[in-house]
């Protein structure tokens, strides 16, 4: 084995953060392109100072005409490497970013719980983070989705997402792979500039490195990681206030407080103005954020989270416009209710920031 400058900085990254235990299981997911290649390359190197029990899982999308002979070339590898190889494809094309990025988590979840694997890793490198911040910067997002590619994240409680490349440039895992004469299989599909995400890769990050800086992808990065810790600590101090806020009334309530955070909360739901009152902006936004996260059906965007963290200065009675699904925030005395269906009355003052 060569032993490379990237081989130590792996090992040492996967030790100073903690980011896998020896003699575990490792599902990797391998598309057969340059980094999920470095990756693995690194990985099987690493393998006998770790004791990892290592398998490969790929996706065929089936939006290519050479999907399945991509999907051969990976089985062929994992079978030279005497890894364990795990196949799925999809049973229709499919069409979309986020459409195959949802069946490509959930079918890495079902192989891992069927085959008792610990960890699933993926070769995401800086380069996707900083593609990643910029193309949810542009969408418009709060310092969460800036932060959004992280080293690791729990599937469920047994199960961890983990991505080491994180600190390692595109560049850097193509002259790896050169280094090692690995056989990357290219994609067709990363230089079709229909996708956003190729169009940022192929002409913004160019343009942002030959006009402002040669290394904005790697300080954009870094400024992902920055984030990060921002996110973690603004998160665990909104769920302390939020807990404060919503004091007994939360607990047996959707399991408010009994750590199932996956949960829906049930309505209605009871907020403390005056507590909400001595706490930063920042926190009273995130703790309007977590509380909407329970009871919409889907994500609250931008006006949802401003509509119910006006109430919180608001006249007595003021009361918003139905958030998706229904429900209705409303300001009694010292209190937000949240509940469902219409409550107001015709001296009730419509406040926030209009329809949702």
């Amino acid at each position: 084995m060569g032993w490379t400058a990237l081989h130590a900085k792996i090992h040492r990254t996967l030790r100073s953060r903690h980011l896998l235990d020896r003699r575990k299981r490792l599902l990797v997911a391998v598309s057969g392109g340059q980094d999920s290649l470095c990756l693995m390359k690194l990985l099987l190197d690493l393998q006998p100072k770790w004791q990892w029990d290592l398998g490969i899982i790929h996706c065929d999308h089936r939006w290519r005409e050479d999907s399945q002979a991509n999907a051969y070339h990976v089985e062929n590898l994992a079978k030279n490497w005497g890894v364990s190889f795990y196949l799925a494809t999809a049973t229709q094309p499919v069409n979309t970013e986020a459409a195959a990025r949802d069946w490509r988590y959930q079918t890495f979840l079902a192989i891992a719980q069927a085959h008792n694997y610990q960890y699933i890793l993926t070769g995401h490198t800086a380069s996707d983070r900083a593609e990643t911040l910029l193309y949810n910067l542009m969408r418009g997002t709060g310092a969460d989705g800036l932060q959004a590619l992280t080293w690791q994240r729990p599937l469920t409680e047994k199960i961890l997402l983990v991505r080491p490349l994180l600190e390692v440039t595109r560049k850097q895992t193509e002259q790896f792979c050169q280094e090692f004469n690995l056989p990357i299989w290219e994609d067709s599909t990363n230089q079709d500039l229909k996708y956003a995400r190729n169009r940022i890769r192929q002409e913004l990050i160019p343009y942002l490195q030959h006009n402002f800086n040669p290394q904005a992808e790697l300080a954009i990065a870094q400024t992902a990681e920055l984030l990060q810790a921002d996110v973690e600590y603004l998160e665990q101090a909104a769920k302390q206030l939020r807990e404060e806020v919503m004091g007994d009334w939360g607990l047996g309530t959707g399991d408010w407080g009994l750590g199932k955070e996956d949960e829906k909360s049930s309505l209605p739901l009871r907020l403390n103005r005056r507590v909400l009152q001595t706490a930063p902006l920042a926190l009273q936004r995130r703790v309007m954020r977590q509380i909407l996260q329970k009871i919409l059906p889907d994500a609250p965007n931008f006006e949802h989270i401003e509509k119910l963290t006006a109430l919180i200065t608001a006249p007595n009675r003021s009361q918003t416009d139905p958030f998706p699904g229904g429900a209705i925030a409303q300001v009694q005395g010292e209190w937000i209710i949240l509940g469902t269906g219409d409550t107001s009355a015709s001296s009730v003052h419509r406040w926030g920031l209009g329809t949702s």
